[in-house]
């Protein structure tokens, strides 16, 4: 494999168990730079354990984790970010009453002056808040106002700039339409396609079928904890990509047993 098809993230079966419950087993997922790759699955799939793992919040302990081709377990969030991963959870870990761009730069204030005199650059943070949403497509109103005064759909654009400005190489996006209207929906989704066109490898978490098609390269089904079925976009179309999220074979018994018998 020559360097420029490197993998940014590859997970080759990789598993975690708590205790006695085996939460992920034999998890294949390839993230390369440019492309967006769709996790999907139903509550319990295992959607929440592979985000903790490629964040660095558990650690894996069947398989193999590669970062840039290297074998990697990751011991923390803090060294999942250095290495370019960045993650966006559907809570967004934002402070309502903090104006935008005090929560674009929350962690990672730059300062002026020295010693007793130093105090934090807020004039850089808003004028660079401002031209990184610029950037993305994202004209706000005013960088001042509350973040909790933006749209749900507004908030996640603005997790994305963040993480693109911060120099992330991977995205990981937890539900970010979940909670969204259908044009909320396409306004995030139109962003998740700006951070594939500068060039960062994107997974989309999502019980979503029709998102995920809109921009997905790559689509992988969970369920139960191991993979139900793997998918490039030339291969799978919406409707088979959708009986499947619903459950395809499962779902065809299902409609047989709830037949009226004409009989009766």
């Amino acid at each position: 494999m020559s360097p420029g098809t490197t993998p940014l993230i590859e997970l080759d079966g990789v598993g975690k168990q708590y205790g006695a419950v085996r939460a992920l087993d034999g998890i294949d997922l390839s993230v390369r730079a440019g492309q967006i790759t769709c996790v999907l699955g139903d509550n319990g799939a295992g959607k929440s354990t592979l985000i903790k793992i490629i964040a660095g919040l558990h650690p894996h302990d069947a398989g193999t984790l590669r970062i840039d081709g290297e074998e990697t377990r990751l011991g923390s969030p803090r060294e999942a970010l250095d290495r370019g991963i960045a993650t966006v959870y559907q809570d967004l870990a934002v402070v309502p009453l903090m104006p935008v761009w005090r929560n674009f730069f929350l962690g990672s204030e730059p300062t002026t002056g020295r010693g007793p005199l130093r105090r934090l650059d807020t004039a850089a943070m808003r004028e660079t808040t401002r031209s990184a949403l610029l950037r993305m497509g994202i004209d706000l109103r005013d960088v001042d106002q509350p973040i909790g005064t933006l749209s749900g759909g507004e908030r996640q654009c603005v997790a994305i700039a963040r993480a693109v400005h911060f120099g992330a190489k991977v995205l990981v996006l937890d539900e970010p339409t979940a909670a969204l209207g259908v044009k909320q929906s396409g306004v995030v989704l139109k962003y998740v396609a700006a951070a594939r066109d500068a060039g960062l490898g994107v997974v989309l978490i999502t019980h979503n079928p029709h998102h995920a098609y809109l921009v997905g390269d790559r689509f992988v089904l969970l369920k139960r904890g191991a993979m139900a079925a793997a998918h490039t976009r030339e291969a799978v179309t919406l409707d088979e990509l959708t009986r499947q999220m619903a459950g395809g074979s499962e779902l065809d018994d299902l409609r047989h047993e709830l037949e009226r018998d004409p009989g009766r």
